[in-house]
C-alpha cells in the first residue's frame, strides 16, 4: 500500500475515490462528488483555500482509501470533508497512515503553520432509524466511527455545532458534532479558532456575510469561555446552545 497526493484534475483515480466515497459512506449524497473534486483541485482562492486529494493504492494500483481535505489560510487549519476505506482493506492501518499523511499535507501546503484539522461527523444519538439502516447496509455504524476518529487522536468540541444547510429541503443538518485533531491532545480548543476555522470553509457556499453570521452563532456557544473542552470523540457536546 501506498499514498499519493493527486495533483492533476485529469486523474484517471478521481472517478474510483468517488466510487469508493459511495461505496463506504451511508449517505453519499453529502459528500463532494468525484466531478466538482477535480475542479477543486485546480481552484485556488487567492491563496485563501487549498483543496487537497490524497489516495491510497494497493500494490496493483487500485484506490483502498483516501481523503478530501482544504487548508484555510485564515484561520490557519485544515478542514476535511472525507476519510475513507474499503471494507475490504480495513484494519490493515490504512486510516491512520491517511490521517498521518493528511497532516503531514496540512504543514506542507500551510508552510507549517496549519494548528488543527477539523471534521464535522454524525452523533449516534441524533441518528434516525433509517440513517442506521443505510449504515449497516454500508458495513458501517456511528458510534464505531466516532471510537475510531477518537483512536487516530481527534476530539469532540463543547460547541453545540449545526451545519447551515443541506439538510431537509436545505435548511440546516442538525445531527453532527464537530470534532478536532490537535497535535500533543490538548484538554482545551480556542472557541475563536473553531469560529474562524467555520467561516472560513463555509463561505464559498453561503457568501462571507451569511458566513460570518453562522460563525458567530457557533462561536456564541462557549458562552462567553474563551477556551472550550475537547471531548472524547465518542461524547457529544455537553454545552447547549
Amino acid at each position: 500500500m501506498h499514498i499519493r497526493r493527486v495533483t492533476r484534475s485529469d486523474d484517471p483515480a478521481i472517478p474510483a475515490f468517488g466510487r469508493l466515497q459511495n461505496a463506504v459512506y451511508f449517505e453519499p449524497d453529502m459528500l463532494i462528488p468525484a466531478r466538482y473534486i477535480a475542479q477543486m483541485l485546480e481552484m485556488e482562492d487567492a491563496g485563501e483555500r487549498r483543496n487537497v486529494l490524497l489516495l491510497a493504492e494497493d500494490d496493483a494500483g487500485k484506490v483502498i482509501g483516501g481523503s478530501i481535505f482544504h487548508y484555510l489560510a485564515s484561520a490557519e487549519t485544515g478542514f476535511s470533508s472525507f476519510l475513507g476505506v474499503a471494507r475490504s482493506a480495513r484494519g490493515q492501518g490504512v486510516a491512520r497512515a491517511l490521517h498521518d499523511a493528511r497532516w503531514a499535507a496540512l504543514q506542507e501546503v500551510s508552510g507549517g503553520r496549519c494548528r488543527a484539522v477539523f471534521i464535522d461527523v454524525v452523533n449516534p444519538q441524533r441518528e434516525s432509524h433509517e440513517q442506521q439502516a443505510h449504515e449497516a447496509a454500508a458495513g458501517s455504524n456511528a458510534l464505531e466511527r466516532r471510537q475510531r476518529f477518537h483512536a487516530l487522536g481527534f476530539r469532540t468540541v463543547d460547541l453545540p455545532y449545526v451545519q447551515p444547510v443541506g439538510g431537509e429541503d436545505g435548511g440546516p443538518v442538525t445531527d453532527m458534532d464537530l470534532l478536532a485533531y490537535l497535535p500533543g491532545d490538548p484538554p482545551t480548543l480556542p472557541a475563536a479558532l473553531a469560529s474562524a476555522t467555520m467561516q472560513a470553509y463555509w463561505t464559498p457556499w453561503l457568501g462571507r456575510q451569511r458566513a460570518e453570521q453562522e460563525a458567530r452563532k457557533l462561536e456564541a456557544g462557549a458562552h462567553g469561555q474563551t477556551d472550550v473542552a475537547l471531548l472524547p470523540a465518542w461524547e457529544g457536546p455537553k454545552q447547549r446552545g
